[in-house]
Protein backbone atom coordinates (compact mmCIF):
# COMPACT_ATOMS: atom_id res chain seq x y z
CA UNK A 1 0.00 0.00 0.00
CA UNK A 2 1.54 3.44 -0.94
CA UNK A 3 1.93 6.04 1.48
CA UNK A 4 -0.42 9.18 0.56
CA UNK A 5 1.26 12.53 -0.14
CA UNK A 6 1.45 14.88 3.43
CA UNK A 7 1.30 17.61 1.72
CA UNK A 8 -0.33 20.30 -0.26
CA UNK A 9 -0.18 21.78 -3.31
CA UNK A 10 -0.30 24.47 -6.07
CA UNK A 11 0.42 24.83 -9.16
CA UNK A 12 1.17 26.62 -12.54
CA UNK A 13 1.59 25.15 -15.85
CA UNK A 14 2.63 27.76 -19.16
CA UNK A 15 2.42 26.24 -22.47
CA UNK A 16 2.21 27.35 -25.92
CA UNK A 17 1.07 26.97 -29.18
CA UNK A 18 2.53 27.88 -32.76
CA UNK A 19 0.35 27.77 -36.28
CA UNK A 20 -2.42 25.20 -34.31
CA UNK A 21 -5.74 24.52 -32.76
CA UNK A 22 -4.82 23.68 -29.12
CA UNK A 23 -8.46 22.76 -28.48
CA UNK A 24 -11.35 23.03 -30.43
CA UNK A 25 -15.03 23.29 -29.87
CA UNK A 26 -17.26 20.95 -31.41
CA UNK A 27 -20.03 23.61 -31.22
CA UNK A 28 -18.22 26.31 -33.45
CA UNK A 29 -16.88 24.06 -36.35
CA UNK A 30 -14.10 23.43 -34.52
CA UNK A 31 -12.41 26.67 -33.88
CA UNK A 32 -9.99 27.36 -31.18
CA UNK A 33 -12.21 27.82 -28.40
CA UNK A 34 -12.31 31.99 -27.33
CA UNK A 35 -14.19 33.73 -24.50
CA UNK A 36 -16.13 36.23 -26.06
CA UNK A 37 -15.91 38.81 -24.10
CA UNK A 38 -11.94 39.25 -23.72
CA UNK A 39 -10.50 37.47 -26.71
CA UNK A 40 -8.62 35.25 -24.24
CA UNK A 41 -7.96 31.62 -25.89
CA UNK A 42 -9.08 28.78 -23.88
CA UNK A 43 -8.05 24.95 -23.51
CA UNK A 44 -10.49 22.96 -20.97
CA UNK A 45 -9.01 21.38 -17.72
CA UNK A 46 -10.73 17.99 -19.76
CA UNK A 47 -8.42 18.27 -22.40
CA UNK A 48 -5.62 18.49 -20.29
CA UNK A 49 -6.64 15.74 -17.79
CA UNK A 50 -7.20 13.38 -21.78
CA UNK A 51 -3.29 14.38 -22.46
CA UNK A 52 -1.82 13.27 -18.92
CA UNK A 53 -3.62 10.10 -18.85
CA UNK A 54 -2.38 9.12 -22.47
CA UNK A 55 1.18 9.86 -21.04
CA UNK A 56 0.67 7.94 -18.08
CA UNK A 57 -0.82 5.33 -20.51
CA UNK A 58 1.97 5.39 -22.97
CA UNK A 59 4.74 5.07 -20.04
CA UNK A 60 3.07 2.37 -18.08
CA UNK A 61 1.69 0.32 -20.75
CA UNK A 62 -0.98 -1.13 -17.93
CA UNK A 63 1.11 -2.00 -15.45
CA UNK A 64 -1.01 -2.76 -11.89
CA UNK A 65 -1.90 0.40 -9.96
CA UNK A 66 -1.11 2.28 -13.52
CA UNK A 67 -3.85 1.38 -15.85
CA UNK A 68 -6.23 4.37 -17.56
CA UNK A 69 -10.24 4.06 -16.22
CA UNK A 70 -11.52 6.84 -18.85
CA UNK A 71 -9.70 5.14 -22.05
CA UNK A 72 -10.40 5.56 -25.52
CA UNK A 73 -11.98 2.63 -26.37
CA UNK A 74 -13.12 0.77 -23.44
CA UNK A 75 -16.10 1.14 -21.87
CA UNK A 76 -16.47 2.00 -18.01
CA UNK A 77 -19.04 -0.49 -17.29
CA UNK A 78 -16.38 -3.22 -18.26
CA UNK A 79 -13.58 -1.88 -15.73
CA UNK A 80 -16.59 -1.12 -13.17
CA UNK A 81 -17.26 -5.42 -13.77
CA UNK A 82 -13.69 -6.07 -12.58
CA UNK A 83 -13.70 -4.65 -9.17
CA UNK A 84 -17.18 -6.79 -8.75
CA UNK A 85 -15.45 -9.65 -9.91
CA UNK A 86 -12.55 -9.01 -8.09
CA UNK A 87 -14.69 -8.78 -4.36
CA UNK A 88 -17.01 -11.50 -5.44
CA UNK A 89 -19.72 -10.02 -6.08
CA UNK A 90 -22.51 -9.01 -8.55
CA UNK A 91 -24.52 -6.70 -10.07
CA UNK A 92 -27.81 -8.98 -8.77
CA UNK A 93 -26.88 -9.32 -5.02
CA UNK A 94 -24.68 -6.76 -4.15
CA UNK A 95 -27.50 -4.52 -2.57
CA UNK A 96 -28.37 -7.12 -0.05
CA UNK A 97 -24.66 -8.09 0.09
CA UNK A 98 -24.40 -4.65 1.56
CA UNK A 99 -27.17 -4.63 3.74
CA UNK A 100 -25.23 -6.98 5.97
CA UNK A 101 -21.63 -5.91 4.41
CA UNK A 102 -21.69 -1.80 5.23
CA UNK A 103 -17.53 -1.63 3.95
CA UNK A 104 -18.03 -2.98 0.75
CA UNK A 105 -18.64 0.13 -0.76
CA UNK A 106 -15.37 1.18 0.41
CA UNK A 107 -13.90 -2.01 -0.53
CA UNK A 108 -15.36 -1.28 -3.72
CA UNK A 109 -14.04 2.41 -4.51
CA UNK A 110 -10.66 1.37 -2.69
CA UNK A 111 -10.25 -1.59 -5.22
CA UNK A 112 -10.90 1.45 -8.35
CA UNK A 113 -8.47 3.97 -6.43
CA UNK A 114 -5.67 1.27 -6.25
CA UNK A 115 -5.76 -0.29 -9.24
CA UNK A 116 -6.83 3.20 -11.82
CA UNK A 117 -4.42 6.23 -11.78
CA UNK A 118 -6.80 8.46 -13.54
CA UNK A 119 -8.96 7.62 -10.32
CA UNK A 120 -7.06 7.71 -7.96
CA UNK A 121 -5.37 11.06 -9.55
CA UNK A 122 -8.79 13.10 -10.93
CA UNK A 123 -11.32 11.26 -8.99
CA UNK A 124 -14.34 9.54 -11.30
CA UNK A 125 -18.23 8.62 -11.43
CA UNK A 126 -18.55 5.18 -11.33
CA UNK A 127 -21.79 4.58 -11.32
CA UNK A 128 -24.14 3.54 -14.38
CA UNK A 129 -27.53 2.07 -14.85
CA UNK A 130 -27.74 0.66 -18.32
CA UNK A 131 -28.25 -2.59 -18.58
CA UNK A 132 -26.05 -3.45 -15.71
CA UNK A 133 -26.40 -1.03 -12.35
CA UNK A 134 -22.61 -1.53 -11.52
CA UNK A 135 -22.23 1.19 -9.18
CA UNK A 136 -18.92 1.71 -7.84
CA UNK A 137 -18.92 4.95 -6.17
CA UNK A 138 -17.78 8.37 -6.90
CA UNK A 139 -14.44 9.70 -6.19
CA UNK A 140 -13.69 13.54 -5.88
CA UNK A 141 -9.77 13.22 -6.71
CA UNK A 142 -7.36 15.35 -5.19
CA UNK A 143 -5.90 16.54 -8.40
CA UNK A 144 -7.85 19.36 -10.23
CA UNK A 145 -7.12 21.51 -12.90
CA UNK A 146 -8.78 24.97 -13.86
CA UNK A 147 -9.11 26.37 -17.63
CA UNK A 148 -5.90 27.42 -18.87
CA UNK A 149 -6.44 30.83 -20.73
CA UNK A 150 -3.90 32.93 -23.09
CA UNK A 151 -1.75 35.17 -21.48
CA UNK A 152 -2.92 37.56 -24.26
CA UNK A 153 -5.76 37.67 -26.70
CA UNK A 154 -5.57 35.34 -29.66
CA UNK A 155 -6.60 35.97 -33.13
CA UNK A 156 -7.82 32.22 -34.72
CA UNK A 157 -7.50 32.32 -38.43
CA UNK A 158 -9.06 30.42 -41.10
CA UNK A 159 -6.21 28.56 -43.75
CA UNK A 160 -7.81 27.04 -46.52
CA UNK A 161 -6.18 24.22 -48.18
CA UNK A 162 -6.20 22.17 -51.07
CA UNK A 163 -5.93 18.58 -51.57
CA UNK A 164 -5.25 16.26 -54.53
CA UNK A 165 -7.39 13.47 -54.03
CA UNK A 166 -11.13 13.57 -54.50
CA UNK A 167 -13.43 11.64 -52.87
CA UNK A 168 -15.88 10.13 -55.44
CA UNK A 169 -15.68 9.14 -59.08
CA UNK A 170 -18.27 11.67 -59.83
CA UNK A 171 -16.50 14.22 -58.32
CA UNK A 172 -13.19 13.02 -60.01
CA UNK A 173 -14.89 13.53 -63.72
CA UNK A 174 -15.54 17.66 -62.76
CA UNK A 175 -12.98 18.99 -60.58
CA UNK A 176 -8.79 18.03 -59.86
CA UNK A 177 -9.14 19.17 -56.41
CA UNK A 178 -11.01 19.89 -53.40
CA UNK A 179 -10.56 22.52 -51.21
CA UNK A 180 -10.67 22.62 -47.11
CA UNK A 181 -9.63 24.67 -44.14
CA UNK A 182 -8.58 24.42 -41.03
CA UNK A 183 -8.39 26.80 -37.92
CA UNK A 184 -5.18 27.91 -35.98
CA UNK A 185 -3.65 30.33 -33.82
CA UNK A 186 -0.25 31.55 -35.15
CA UNK A 187 0.97 31.73 -31.53
CA UNK A 188 -0.52 31.83 -27.94
CA UNK A 189 0.98 31.39 -24.01
CA UNK A 190 -1.14 29.71 -21.99
CA UNK A 191 -1.53 29.82 -18.35
CA UNK A 192 -3.39 26.71 -16.10
CA UNK A 193 -4.03 26.85 -12.51
CA UNK A 194 -3.91 23.47 -10.64
CA UNK A 195 -4.75 22.26 -6.88
CA UNK A 196 -3.28 19.25 -5.20
CA UNK A 197 -5.37 17.72 -1.97
CA UNK A 198 -3.14 16.10 0.26
CA UNK A 199 -6.32 15.67 2.71
CA UNK A 200 -8.38 14.04 0.03
CA UNK A 201 -5.26 11.75 -0.88
CA UNK A 202 -5.32 10.25 2.71
CA UNK A 203 -8.96 10.02 3.13
CA UNK A 204 -10.36 9.43 -0.25
CA UNK A 205 -7.79 7.65 -3.00
CA UNK A 206 -4.39 6.87 -2.08
CA UNK A 207 -2.51 9.30 -3.63
CA UNK A 208 0.88 8.79 -3.24
CA UNK A 209 4.18 10.64 -3.65
CA UNK A 210 4.92 8.13 -6.51
CA UNK A 211 1.93 9.20 -7.69
CA UNK A 212 2.55 13.03 -7.69
CA UNK A 213 6.12 13.02 -9.55
CA UNK A 214 4.37 11.28 -12.30
CA UNK A 215 2.04 13.58 -12.50
CA UNK A 216 5.18 16.35 -12.53
CA UNK A 217 6.54 14.19 -15.59
CA UNK A 218 3.47 14.00 -17.47
CA UNK A 219 2.32 17.29 -17.19
CA UNK A 220 5.80 18.15 -18.41
CA UNK A 221 5.45 15.72 -21.69
CA UNK A 222 2.15 15.68 -22.31
CA UNK A 223 2.40 17.13 -25.96
CA UNK A 224 5.96 15.72 -26.72
CA UNK A 225 4.39 12.19 -27.80
CA UNK A 226 1.11 13.27 -28.43
CA UNK A 227 1.66 15.16 -31.60
CA UNK A 228 -1.51 16.34 -34.21
CA UNK A 229 -1.08 18.05 -37.54
CA UNK A 230 -4.65 20.03 -36.22
CA UNK A 231 -2.45 20.86 -33.11
CA UNK A 232 0.52 22.61 -34.73
CA UNK A 233 3.22 22.93 -32.58
CA UNK A 234 2.58 22.75 -28.66
CA UNK A 235 5.09 22.41 -26.06
CA UNK A 236 4.97 22.89 -21.52
CA UNK A 237 7.14 25.83 -21.43
CA UNK A 238 6.96 25.81 -17.64
CA UNK A 239 5.80 23.96 -14.53
CA UNK A 240 6.21 26.56 -11.25
CA UNK A 241 5.09 23.92 -8.07
CA UNK A 242 4.38 25.48 -4.68
CA UNK A 243 4.41 23.15 -1.86
CA UNK A 244 3.13 23.74 1.58
CA UNK A 245 4.59 22.12 4.70
CA UNK A 246 1.37 20.75 6.14
CA UNK A 247 -1.27 18.79 4.76
CA UNK A 248 -4.19 21.92 4.87
CA UNK A 249 -1.64 24.33 3.50
CA UNK A 250 0.02 27.39 4.92
CA UNK A 251 -1.62 30.43 2.89
CA UNK A 252 -4.49 30.93 0.11
CA UNK A 253 -3.80 29.70 -3.30
CA UNK A 254 -4.59 33.02 -4.77
CA UNK A 255 -1.75 34.46 -2.97
CA UNK A 256 0.95 31.84 -4.63
CA UNK A 257 -0.86 32.03 -8.25
CA UNK A 258 -0.27 36.21 -7.87
CA UNK A 259 3.30 35.41 -7.24
CA UNK A 260 3.96 34.13 -11.03
CA UNK A 261 4.37 37.45 -13.32
CA UNK A 262 3.87 37.32 -16.74
CA UNK A 263 4.89 40.43 -19.36
CA UNK A 264 6.38 41.21 -22.93
CA UNK A 265 9.51 41.73 -22.64
CA UNK A 266 9.31 45.30 -25.07
CA UNK A 267 6.44 46.65 -23.42
CA UNK A 268 6.16 49.25 -25.85
CA UNK A 269 5.24 46.93 -28.87
CA UNK A 270 2.13 46.86 -30.53
CA UNK A 271 2.50 43.72 -32.47
CA UNK A 272 0.75 40.12 -31.28
CA UNK A 273 3.73 37.84 -29.55
CA UNK A 274 4.97 34.83 -31.91
CA UNK A 275 6.95 33.10 -29.56
CA UNK A 276 7.82 31.91 -25.89
CA UNK A 277 11.25 34.22 -26.21
CA UNK A 278 9.03 37.61 -25.95
CA UNK A 279 7.90 36.98 -22.30
CA UNK A 280 9.53 37.19 -19.18
CA UNK A 281 8.49 34.90 -16.55
CA UNK A 282 9.03 35.47 -12.71
CA UNK A 283 7.99 34.24 -9.41
CA UNK A 284 8.40 36.39 -6.41
CA UNK A 285 9.73 33.75 -4.15
CA UNK A 286 10.81 36.03 -1.56
CA UNK A 287 7.62 36.99 -0.56
CA UNK A 288 6.10 33.55 -0.08
CA UNK A 289 4.20 33.24 2.42
CA UNK A 290 6.07 30.94 5.73
CA UNK A 291 6.30 27.34 5.37
CA UNK A 292 5.89 27.55 1.57
CA UNK A 293 8.31 26.86 -0.94
CA UNK A 294 8.72 27.20 -4.66
CA UNK A 295 10.14 24.61 -7.39
CA UNK A 296 9.81 25.24 -11.54
CA UNK A 297 10.06 22.84 -14.05
CA UNK A 298 10.82 22.96 -17.77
Amino acid sequence: MREPIQNRYEFVILFDVENGNPNGDPDAGNMPRVDPETGLGIVTDVCLKRKIRNYVEMVKEDAPGYRIYVKDGVPLNRSDAEAYKALEVDEKTVKEKKKTDPGLDRRIRDWMCANFYDIRTFGAVMTTFVKAALNCGQVRGPVQLDFARSVEPVMPQEVTITRVAITTEADAEKKGTEMGRKYIIPYGLYRCEGFVSANLARKTTGFSQEDLELLWQAILNMFENDRSAARGKMAVRRLIVFRHDSELGCAPAWKLFEAVKIARKDSESNLPARSFEEYAVTVDTDSLPAGVTCRQMG
